[in-house]
């Protein structure tokens, strides 16, 4: 038999069950329903004679009773015809089944006022079609509880759990979690600080309190686990209810914030560990950011550096915004092989979107934008670690300034190009610092020579990407060895990945030629602090040790440099900094080979700093080379 059908039996076979099981369903309502209108009508002449009904009045009724059963089939089925059917139980059935009921009523009184000698009281439609109504709602709804019950996971092997906090993020998880009979997680009770949802019931699951019972919810109740459910919660309640949690021996988990779950509804799925960032203390500030798929819907999209920590997280959001086609350019076809996983379920590595191509290949760039023709491109691409680039410069002109300038010259024809760049490019001091200065100057430059649209977006350091400073510490961590911390006052600004690229996209939509958008991340967070929060986590006891700030490191980063003003024309979280150009022809004048010290100066005469200049931006103490 072949694989073809083999799949198509099963399938086959549940199809036909299934609509075997809704027409034995459809048949038991039917009967139920018939029940009731004869059970209604029934019971509305015995009231109606006070009790006492002859023989021959119990049958009228019943006679009624059938015949307004078969017009309430009729009506229903009309009903169906033009409105269609509704979620059993919901209140749209509710609403359908009074509607027909009222209708089917009125024909049986209207048909009985135009007899003489009526078989039954006139009443009996008014009374007995509400008493059928009655029944019927009252059937459904032991059908719909028989069936929640059927639904929720086995207690025997689910973990029983309090949810803290019962919005709509954690109401839906709720629901989520009872309609799932394989789940892993059974809601055993909730807790919320609101007063107003004190002794609520949701889909069974009592309220028992605020932050302050979950002791005693948890003793009461016999949870092993608590879920963090709070959309948005400020990192303080997170560590509050976290520690109070842990106090009791019981297992934290978390719901992700409402910003990472806008593209499908929540599931038990979503639930996951607390992670550093839920423990930082600062403001997502792109939930305020809205942002049109419009400007990427059915356009030509590629993106370079496509298989790093920003550029596959711009490749996933890109993706929901249904572009006309997705072109995903990296020179790691490991990390294209990953991204592919990610964002299909499956990595052949055969389809047109991966692009394998290096920056540094000039012609292959040019080739490629030729035949591909994107309409907008993101610009990904880079080398990015500071230390590893202050030893190694002339890596640092080759790929960040001569591969952009690559790229910029073979995208001469796009509508759109987005220049990723960095806080390190506001007051450079570092040679990661000059060479993304360089790329938002050579974009600049782009801006007013090309017909399209080129602009660069600065952000700060991203947690958890690859090399970011949550990464070392977990390894760290991991190898049982001590957090290494530059300086105990270093702060950095930090963002999540969704919220660097967030920005992205948002600077794709509303940035203007030859300018850098800067995103108003709140305040910089210490590196120490990060590592006293995951130091708390560890399973064991890890020491932190000082090292000493690195030549290019600044004790304080800055978004915007000197003689670049705070503007925020379109919205309240972003500045427009204007960024003077740069003539390729003088990066082209660059000579990476050169002895690492000049190649150093030579970026910082580009960025207009001068070499005697070179100072910590903080401290005013000249940099060690």
């Amino acid at each position: 038999m072949p694989p073809e059908t083999e799949r198509v039996q099963p399938t086959s076979s549940t199809t036909t069950g299934r609509i075997r099981a809704n027409s034995r369903r459809t048949a038991v309502f039917l009967v139920a329903d018939a029940l009731a209108w004869v059970g209604g009508f029934t019971v509305a002449g015995w009231a109606r004679y006070e009790q006492s009904l002859t023989i021959d009045q119990a049958v009228n009724a019943v006679i009624l009773g059938s015949a307004a059963a078969m017009l309430h089939v009729g009506v229903s089925a009309m009903r169906r015809v033009y409105s269609g059917r509704q979620p059993l139980g919901s209140i749209e059935e509710v609403r359908g089944l009074a509607g027909t009921t009222a209708a089917t009523a009125t024909v049986v009184l209207v048909a009985l006022l135009t007899i003489s000698e009526r078989p039954v009281p006139a009443s009996t439609p008014v009374v007995g079609g509400a008493l059928a109504l009655l029944l019927m709602l009252s059937f459904r709804l032991l059908h719909r509880h028989r069936r929640d019950r059927a639904m929720r996971p086995d207690a025997r092997s689910a973990t029983p759990v309090l949810l803290f906090g019962l919005g709509e993020a954690g109401q839906g998880l709720v629901r989520a979690m009872l309609g799932d009979p394989k789940g892993r997680y059974l809601p055993v009770g909730a807790l919320d600080d609101d007063p107003d949802k004190q002794d609520l019931r949701i889909a069974g699951v009592p309220v028992l309190g605020g932050r302050a019972e979950i002791a005693e919810a948890i003793r009461r109740t016999g949870a092993t686990a608590l879920i963090f459910s709070v959309a948005n919660a400020d990192a303080t309640l997170i560590r509050g209810v976290r520690e109070a949690t842990l106090r009791t021996g019981a297992a934290f988990k978390i719901l992700p914030p409402v910003r990472e779950l806008v593209d499908h509804r929540i599931t038990v799925r979503d639930v996951r560990d607390v992670q550093i960032s839920d423990l930082l203390g600062r403001r997502q500030v792109t939930g305020e950011l809205t942002l049109d798929d419009n400007v990427l819907t059915g356009r030509r999209v590629l993106v370079t550096g496509a298989g790093g920590s920003i550029g596959s997280e711009l490749c996933r959001q890109i993706m929901r915004a249904n572009p006309g086609e997705l072109m995903m350019l990296d020179r790691d076809e490991s990390a294209l092989h990953s991204l592919q996983m990610s964002l299909t379920g499956r990595a052949l590595l055969d389809g047109p979107e991966l692009i394998l191509a290096d920056l540094r290949d000039d012609e292959g760039i040019r080739r490629i934008m030729q035949e591909r023709r994107p309409e907008i491109v993101f610009h990904a691409a880079a080398l990015k670690h500071l230390t590893l680039l202050e030893r190694h410069p002339g890596e640092a002109v080759k790929t960040n300034v001569w591969g952009t300038l690559t790229v910029l010259d073979a995208c001469r024809d796009v509508a759109r190009f987005v220049n990723i760049s960095t806080d390190k490019a506001a007051d450079p001091i570092s040679v990661l610092g000059y060479s993304k200065r360089i790329t938002e100057m050579l974009t600049a430059h782009a801006a007013a020579t090309y017909p399209g649209t080129f602009l660069s977006v600065r952000f700060g350091n991203v947690l958890s990407s690859r090399g970011s400073v949550v990464t070392a510490f977990q390894r760290q961590i991991e190898a049982g060895q001590p957090l290494t911390v530059t300086h105990p006052d270093v702060t950095r600004y930090l963002m999540t990945v969704q919220e660097a690229v967030h920005l992205v996209l948002q600077a794709a939509n509303i940035g203007r030629d030859g300018e850098a958008l800067v995103l108003d991340m709140g305040e910089p967070v210490r590196i120490d602090d990060i590592a006293r929060r995951m130091v708390e986590q560890a399973a064991s006891t890890v020491e932190i040790v000082y090292t000493g700030l690195r030549p290019g490191e600044k004790l304080h980063e800055d978004l915007l440099g000197s003689g670049e003003s705070d503007h925020r024309p379109l919205h309240p979280l972003i500045s427009h900094v204007r960024v003077p150009v740069l003539d390729p022809l003088e990066a082209s004048g660059l000579d990476p080979f050169d002895e690492p010290d000049k190649v150093i100066d030579q970026l910082a005469r580009l960025c207009g700093v001068l070499p005697g200049a070179l100072l910590n931006q903080k401290t005013g103490i000249p940099l060690a080379r």
